[in-house]
């Protein structure tokens, strides 16, 4: 599929997808569950989806917040080319609100405004592959709210032989996900708790339609995808929680599926909050583990154990990681097992690949 040549309205403005007219003018958006329902002129929550003309447009296309060459480690997806870098970028806005966002700088929609970055999708694709990237993230803030801007992007990515990777919440309508993922080669969906009470309090949204696509990733898609819960101590940390939790994965998405475990800090709205206890995720790990995840890590800390690879067949060390960097590889350069054959769940090159160590910032020439 060719690049979509989309027609700007004025800079950083194109007609959107995913919407219809009510009977009483208003405009609905159908990108996301919150469906919101637009008179003209007002912005959905997200505030980067406008009613205008009688129509939906998006107001951050090719407007960013920075462009940065991170490990795919850092997104984080651990079965995905591990030790690859990848070029990670976003824009502004969200379509949940969440009290302990830590992209909160950015993810808080009304900065549309101060976005100082443009780039067209070829320009990104582009300087992509020049910086030896072998992916494309759409992160820091959901990309499913700048959902045509990703689209561009990614098609973009694999006219240059790219990787592409979504970092979301995964909160996007049926209508919506199969053309928002149908360029998407992987995913890290953030699960971030397992009640509708935390998501509703604490996120101003819901679980249910969450869950609804990671059914959907695993039965209808071939995104590879990984997921991230945050561990809050005292809102969705107990032994209680977690055990349901991964009772649900592993009868919905299966065993195969990793699952990271990550430290809160104190951020945003939820600055009395404890940091995570190292311990926590350490018994969550395990949790998860005897629960019949085979691939469960944690973050944040230091923990070399709980973020290293280990074969769900025998047991042995297959990918050594200290935080971002690799360390001892046995795969094999089919991605299995070198002790006892066993298939590794993922995609993996057949060398291991060097992320250079350092997080690296590039500008891209506006175009």
């Amino acid at each position: 599929m060719k690049t979509v040549e989309r027609v700007m309205i004025e800079p950083g403005v194109v007609q959107g997808e995913w919407w219809h007219r009510l009977e009483d003018g208003r405009i609905q958006c159908d990108l996301c569950p919150r469906f919101c329902k637009l008179h003209e002129g007002q912005r959905g929550f997200c505030f980067v989806r406008q009613a205008r003309d009688g129509a939906m447009v998006l107001t951050s296309y090719g407007r960013a917040s920075g462009f940065c060459v991170d490990p795919i480690e850092k997104k984080p997806l651990n079965h995905f080319y591990p030790g690859s870098e990848i070029l990670s970028f976003g824009t502004a806005g969200c379509n949940l609100g969440c009290r302990f966002c830590q992209n909160w700088d950015i993810s808080k929609a009304r900065q549309v405004d101060t976005l100082s970055a443009w780039a067209s999708p070829q320009a990104v694709a582009e300087t992509a592959a020049c910086s030896d990237c072998r992916s494309i993230a759409f992160t820091y803030n959901d990309p499913v709210i700048f959902a045509e801007y990703a689209l561009d992007c990614a098609i973009a990515a694999h006219e240059h032989g790219l990787k592409t990777v979504a970092v979301s919440a995964g909160y996007i309508t049926p209508a919506a996900r199969p053309a928002f993922f149908a360029h998407i080669d992987a995913a890290n969906i953030d699960l971030k708790a397992f009640t509708e009470d935390f998501y509703h309090r604490l996120c101003f949204g819901a679980l249910a339609p969450v869950l609804d696509t990671l059914r959907w990733l695993k039965h209808e898609s071939e995104v590879w995808f990984e997921i991230t819960t945050l561990l809050i101590p005292g809102h969705n940390d107990s032994p209680d929680e977690i055990a349901r939790m991964c009772a649900w994965l592993v009868e919905n998405v299966g065993p195969d599926v990793p699952l990271h475990f990550s430290a809160f800090h104190p951020d945003y709205k939820m600055m009395n909050v404890p940091h995570t206890p190292p311990a926590t995720l350490t018994r969550a790990r395990q949790q998860a583990l005897e629960a019949g995840l085979n691939y469960v890590y944690t973050g944040n800390v230091y923990d070399q154990a709980g973020q290293s690879t280990y074969c769900a067949s025998c047991g042995h060390l297959l990918i050594e990681r200290n935080w971002y960097r690799l360390g001892r590889w046995h795969l094999d350069r089919h991605g299995c097992c070198q002790f006892c054959g066993a298939k590794l769940a993922g995609h993996f090159a057949p060398q291991p690949e060097h992320w250079s160590g350092q997080r690296r910032r590039v500008t891209i020439e506006a175009t």
